[in-house]
């Protein structure tokens, strides 16, 4: 573990570190907020994953979440979005390759060797981390972004038990069905779409739902709400009767002044669930 950067903010550390990833075959670097109670002890912990095009920087420096987590005695960790480096596997455009993991393990030629995604940030990361920080494994809430959003949602229901709460700012809410997903996961994973529906928040909803209290926030001007399919992710909550919220809020769009603006609504949502 590599400390690059450490910052005091809002009396706490936050912190930019690095390490080698055996998951991922190359250095991954991490942001990690500790409010200023991890000094006497392990304190709860939520993950944000980013979406498209982001790095670990992005939310942690544009979200404004650090000063509501302080508030809270919440740790924060932003994961890269993907494995980088001049020998990983990339692409011409935005949407796929470095930038743009998708938050699941590929299984096709040229992205087999690095794009490990899901295993990175379900396991590998998180030994590092309950090794290496006073952050309790047992007090575990995920949020996300577009593209974070939707591996928020479907790592939150594909592990039950782990996460107390999760949430999600505007996801890819139904990627089998749009061409934010399809693209990706024909790439990623393969032409057998019977694959695909494991990274589905809309299909896991329907088949299974969450163990715990959901929260997402769409912007109703966002402009890829044809690609994120949010009425299909809200009509397979409200089919289920799953706990929580779907809130379309009105004349916002995709953008991080979008996620700041609720940032402090997620936070508190998800320390009610981890202080439970």
């Amino acid at each position: 573990m590599k400390t690059l950067a450490e910052n005091r903010a809002f009396g706490g550390v936050q912190g930019v570190y690095s390490h080698a990833a055996r998951t991922t075959g190359c250095d991954m670097t991490f942001g990690l907020f500790l409010p200023a109670e991890a000094e006497e002890g392990p304190v709860p912990v939520l993950w944000f994953l980013s979406g498209l095009t982001c790095t670990h920087e992005n939310a942690m420096v544009k979200a404004g979440a650090q000063q509501w987590a302080a508030a809270e005695g919440i740790a924060l960790v932003f994961p890269d979005t993907s494995p980088r480096g001049a020998d990983v596997a990339d692409d011409a455009a935005y949407d796929l390759g470095q930038g743009a993991g998708f938050y699941v393990n590929a299984a096709q030629a040229p992205w087999v060797p690095h794009f490990r995604m899901w295993d990175y940030v379900t396991t590998e990361l998180p030994e590092a981390l309950f090794k290496a920080f006073p952050l309790d494994e047992g007090r575990q809430a995920i949020s996300g972004h577009s593209m974070g959003g939707h591996g928020a949602l479907t790592i939150a229901m594909s592990i039950p038990g782990r996460f107390r709460s999760v949430s999600a700012f505007a996801p890819i809410a139904h990627p089998t069905a749009s061409e934010w997903g399809r693209k990706q996961f024909a790439a990623y994973l393969g032409p057998d779409e019977s694959a695909w529906a494991a990274h589905d928040a809309t299909l896991l909803m329907r088949k299974r739902g969450f163990d715990g209290p959901v929260l997402v926030d769409q912007g109703s001007s966002d402009q890829f709400l044809d690609l994120l399919r949010p009425e299909a992710l809200a009509e397979a909550m409200a089919a289920r009767r799953q706990e929580g919220a779907f809130r379309m809020q009105r004349g916002y769009d995709h953008s991080y002044f979008f996620i700041s603006t609720f940032m402090e609504e997620h936070v508190t949502f998800h320390s009610r669930a981890l202080y439970d």
